[in-house]
């Protein structure tokens, strides 16, 4: 089993944005993180579970835990009625992050995830950490 822990931040929003990943692959640990310029935090959310699902390549379960409500339901809940509706919402406006919500797609649809939601700052360690991580990567070098 692969759990992974994913975050998202930014400095201002819109603004410096960093995200990181945290994946635990039957004890082998790997960190990766990255930044950009002039995004969302919605934007770091996303790219911390795409970043960390590119770097799956196996049918191994993989357990991804996101404090980001945006990235849980839009992947579970929104996502369908978002195709159904030509990529709009139910208010008729143009999905936000189309782009990387079809890249997330195809990587749910390609591997074996089972999505959690997890609360913010509630003293799970490896959220914790992956929390200041992405907190780090976006104060860019």
């Amino acid at each position: 089993m692969i759990e992974i822990y994913t975050d998202g931040s930014c400095l201002e929003n819109p603004g410096n944005g960093g995200w990181a990943a945290i994946i635990n692959n039957d004890g082998n640990i790997e960190k990766i993180s990255g930044n950009e310029k002039n995004t969302t935090n919605n934007r770091m959310e996303l790219l911390a579970t795409i970043n960390a699902l590119k770097q799956i390549e196996s049918n191994k379960q993989i357990k991804i835990y996101t404090d980001s409500q945006y990235v849980k339901l839009g992947i579970t809940e929104w996502i369908n009625k978002w195709i159904k509706n030509n990529w709009q919402t139910s208010t008729k406006e143009d999905v936000k992050n189309k782009d990387l919500w079809l890249k997330l797609y195809n990587l749910n649809n390609s591997l074996n995830i089972e999505w959690n939601w997890i609360k913010a700052h509630s003293g799970n360690t490896l959220n914790e950490e992956v929390d200041l991580l992405a907190k780090k990567a976006a104060q860019l070098d």
